[in-house]
């Protein structure tokens, strides 16, 4: 016997759409380019007071990358399948 699906709607995950996994590759490949400069680019630390700026920001962009990445994994969006039934016009 079919399931009544009266009432209820079906939904899925939005997945690789949702921005947060969007934003946290993005920043998370910024994040692996700037840590692989710090480490093997001129530090040029005479014009950072001494700190290697790139492994630091390259760092804290990892970081933020995988917060992120585990907020979207954590607290998924779920889209209803289909289109908006709202609007009959």
């Amino acid at each position: 016997m079919p399931e009544s699906t009266t009432g209820a709607t079906r939904r899925h995950q939005a997945g690789a759409f949702d921005i947060r996994n969007i934003i946290g590759w993005l920043i998370g490949a910024y994040g692996v380019i700037l840590v692989l400069m710090g480490l093997f680019a001129d530090p040029e630390t005479d014009k950072t007071g001494g700190v290697n700026a790139n492994l630091w920001a390259g760092l804290a962009m990892l970081v933020v990358a995988a917060v992120f990445l585990g907020w979207a994994r954590v607290r998924p969006v779920y889209v209803p399948e289909g289109g908006d039934e709202s609007s009959d016009g």
